[in-house]
């Protein structure tokens, strides 16, 4: 029986490479009826653009063994038989582990990735070359329940306002579903705990100046209907989808990167793999110049320090990482509390 395989020839810096595409036809998001060769398709159109914000970072795959409904994990390692194209640098994990991590370089290591089932790419906010240093400070918008897309807009432009006073230029992109996401480049200065505090001082001040619309309790029975600004994806190894993303999710939407000026009228379901290509060749690159002019985190630092001063002291880490300095307990509070004696 022949083989339905189909061998793709992709252009990059070093010459056209040929990468195998098993299964084209394979269909990963039904709805839509879109196929691994349409996958392939999406990432070579936006491979300039998808590269520049992924590209020389260590970065997880999260892979599917069929389609966005069936089985996934994350592969964070060269798996056996890795073309040489595709590099790992080695990286710390929260553990004190070092172990290799993937790199993608070029838009026929990305097409490789696809080809290894991966849907959604994951790049650290450091680069291959200073894997500890992070060059990107991070900030993840989430509505909770109650809230959507709508709540999480005023919060990202007040966001934005909050970081230009801290000495910082912020991006926006759609995070796929319901949550904004906002970057901002920085020197690579500091390591990850102390870019995680710059983080949560930003996301305090942002909580005193919209207590109604914003929150920073880690617990999710203490969030109520506000957006939730989740400071732990600043930690070491704590990944969100990159920019241009494909996302799991039924309609196929991409993390796309906006101008600010779209950000108000912007529908985060528009921007899918059958969209983006276009309104990139229409309407370029927003975040091409993101790493024109990094900024540091020094003064939201010299937040973080007065907030200690004020007795405000560290956040819960993620559970699987081990026993932080200063950290409070990893109790839910309303586990916490001791229960009534009976009479």
């Amino acid at each position: 029986m022949a083989s339905e395989a189909e061998v793709l020839e992709i252009d990059g810096p070093h010459g056209v490479r040929e990468v195998r595409l098993s299964s084209p036809s394979r269909v990963i998001w039904p709805e839509p009826g879109i196929t691994k060769r349409d996958l392939a398709a999406y990432l070579v159109a936006v491979a300039p653009a998808f590269l520049a914000a992924n590209g020389d970072r260590p970065v997880s795959l999260q892979r599917f063994s069929g389609g966005i409904d069936g089985e996934q994990f994350f592969s964070k390692n060269p798996p056996k038989g890795a073309p040489d194209y595709v590099r790992a640098v080695p990286v710390v994990y929260p553990s004190g582990r070092t172990h290799p991590q993937l790199v993608l370089d070029e838009a026929a290591a990305v097409v490789w990735a696809a080809q290894m089932n991966t849907v959604v790419f994951h790049p650290w906010a450091s680069r291959a070359e200073a894997p500890d240093l992070p060059d990107e400070l991070r900030i993840d918008l989430d509505p909770q329940p109650g809230t959507d897309f709508a709540d999480a807009v005023p919060v990202a432009l007040a966001l934005r306002a909050l970081l230009a006073e801290a000495g910082l230029t912020a991006f926006v992109k759609t995070s796929g579903n319901r949550g904004l996401h906002v970057f901002a480049p920085i020197e690579p200065t500091h390591e990850f705990l102390e870019v995680r505090h710059a983080v949560i001082a930003a996301a305090r001040e942002l909580e005193r100046r919209m207590p109604d619309a914003v929150t920073t309790h880690w617990w999710k029975e203490e969030r109520g209907r506000r957006v939730f600004v989740d400071f732990n994806q600043a930690n070491r190894d704590r990944t969100m989808a990159g920019a241009y993303s494909p996302r799991a999710l039924a309609h196929a939407p991409v993390s796309c990167p906006l101008a600010w000026e779209e950000l108000e009228g912007a529908d985060p379901a528009a921007f899918t793999i059958l969209t983006v290509p276009e309104r990139l060749a229409a309407t370029g690159d927003p975040w091409a110049g993101l790493h024109d002019s990094p900024g540091t985190i020094d003064l939201l630092l010299g937040w973080w320090e007065r907030d200690l001063s004020s007795g405000l002291g560290e956040l819960p880490f993620p559970p699987d990482f081990p026993k932080m300095p200063g950290e409070p307990p990893r109790v839910q509070p309303s586990r916490a509390r001791k229960p009534d004696r009976q009479m």
